[in-house]
């Protein structure tokens, strides 16, 4: 019986260039022109593979099922093309139809989409140059985010998804309740019973895994977190999701200027990998944004080219600025005092709002920056409390474009100190007891913060709206797929 022949990935038939070899390919038509040339593409890489056909020794059938969107395995000798656009290509000695497509209802036409569009069709905009190149790029990412992490001897942690506590205190969270809609248990206050619902307790989807991050790291000393996060924020904009990525490192024995270390060195890994092995694609995504910039007014338009802007950050010591400088140099600004923010800066311990951090990034420092010692009342019950009793130890690193990209803190390890933050912000100790407990026993200076992962997508692919960097958005009102 004849050896069944393997299949290869466009990507590495394009690099090694087997001439001469027989080779098997399977993927998805993009286009058939002439009744001869099927361009074919498998996910693996930007460029397709062209397949030449022989008219004449191909049954009819088979031809007219080869249309866009149709899933085909070619099987042919890989020569040197003639043609322009690609090096080599695959002469064709059979085509099997994987799977049909009818050209009439196949809605990724070759031609150009909206993103909008692309949006409503989501499960079928990975098989578009500007989808795949984005989420090879989003897998890169979250490759190097554990390749850093396992280089620097960090303990991957899964933390939970359902949790009982809410890490932000903003309260907007998702619940989780096998309770009747309808018809709940109700107790003697006539409030719900969540003691009779599965968990014996109100849970909700996390907003977070640092609490229990923090846990691990108590015993471990340094660990991380990457999961799904859940925020029930009704915001329908280019910068929010209900579900999204985070990168939660947790470390004992730091400070918070070693915590701003990581952070910079960190960033820095992920876009110099990326830099470094997602070349094809990220020279597509730049001519992308030049054209899309060509489009804008000469003011909005980048300065830089997207790969210009990534080897800058990679190149650049970050900005580090406390926020009461910040502040000080908003109040002064230009835009400010001429009314041009949305939100005017008039006084020390407002919470800095995108334009505010774009500002300080893009046109007073012109690098990323580092903000540190934020105010106490803008920030968490859990960051470590300044000897000037105003201020948290709490930092922050933006990015052009984006604004802020990380957000960290050294933690509270003073028990008592601890307690009383938790009173002031109304948060009961008895549902907290297990974390007050790392505070008894055997406390220890920690510190850790967190990178959303689809901001950090959005910044090296220089896409503008968060929707487009995850394969599957949840937004307010679409729960598609």
């Amino acid at each position: 019986m004849q050896e069944k022949l393997k299949r290869s990935k466009i990507k590495s038939l394009l690099s090694t260039k087997q001439i001469g070899e027989k080779i098997n390919i399977k993927g998805w038509v993009r286009t058939f022109r002439s009744n001869r040339f099927v361009a074919i593409n498998d996910g693996s890489s930007l460029r397709n593979m062209q397949a030449v056909v022989d008219f004449e020794e191909m049954e009819q059938g088979i031809l007219d099922r080869i249309t866009t969107g149709a899933c085909i395995s070619v099987t042919g000798s890989l020569v040197e093309s003639m043609g322009k656009g690609q090096d080599v290509e695959i002469l064709v000695d059979t085509i099997e139809i994987l799977g049909d497509s009818d050209p009439e209802k196949y809605q990724l036409q070759p031609k150009k989409h909206s993103l909008e569009f692309l949006r409503e069709i989501a499960h079928l905009r990975p098989r578009t140059n500007t989808f795949g190149a984005i989420f090879r790029i989003r897998h890169a990412i979250a490759f190097s985010i554990h390749k850093f992490y396992n280089e620097k001897g960090f303990v991957y942690l899964h933390t939970p998804l359902i949790t009982g506590s809410d890490a932000e205190g903003a309260g907007q969270m998702f619940r989780v309740t096998t309770l009747d809609p309808k018809n709940p248990p109700l107790n003697e206050n006539a409030e719900v019973d969540y003691n009779l619902d599965f968990f014996g307790k109100e849970t909700n989807l996390t907003v977070s895994g640092q609490l229990e991050g923090e846990l691990g790291a108590l015993a471990l000393s340094d660990i991380y977190t990457f999961s799904p996060t859940f925020r029930a924020e009704n915001s329908n904009t280019s910068r929010h999701l209900s579900e999204f990525w985070m990168v939660e490192p947790e470390m004992a024995f730091y400070d918070l200027p070693d915590t701003m270390d990581l952070a910079e060195e960190f960033v820095k890994y992920i876009i110099q990998y990326v830099l470094d092995n997602c070349e094809e694609d990220l020279e597509f995504l730049d001519k992308r944004n030049s054209d899309e910039d060509k489009t804008k007014p000469q003011h909005l338009r980048n300065e830089m080219n997207l790969t210009e802007r990534l080897s800058f950050v990679v190149s650049n010591s970050f900005e580090r600025v406390s926020y009461t400088d910040a502040i000080n140099i908003l109040i002064n600004c230009k835009p400010n005092k001429k009314g041009k923010f949305e939100f005017k800066v008039d006084k020390w311990g407002i919470d800095l709002q995108s334009e505010h951090e774009r500002f300080l990034v893009e046109k007073h420092f012109r690098k990323p920056v580092i903000l540190f010692d934020y105010p106490s009342g803008i920030k968490a019950f859990y960051m470590r409390e300044n000897d000037d009793g105003k201020t948290v130890a709490a930092m922050d690193v933006l990015f052009p474009g984006i604004g802020e990209i990380i957000g960290g803190s050294q933690r509270e390890e003073r028990l008592e100190i601890l307690q009383r933050r938790m009173k002031d912000f109304g948060i009961e100790e008895k549902e907290m007891d297990w974390y007050v407990d790392t505070r008894r026993f055997g406390t220890a200076p920690h510190s850790g913060f967190g990178l959303g992962l689809e901001r950090m997508v959005q910044f090296i692919t220089g896409m503008s709206n968060i929707r487009d960097v995850i394969p599957f958005p949840r937004t307010p009102g679409n729960a598609e797929f």
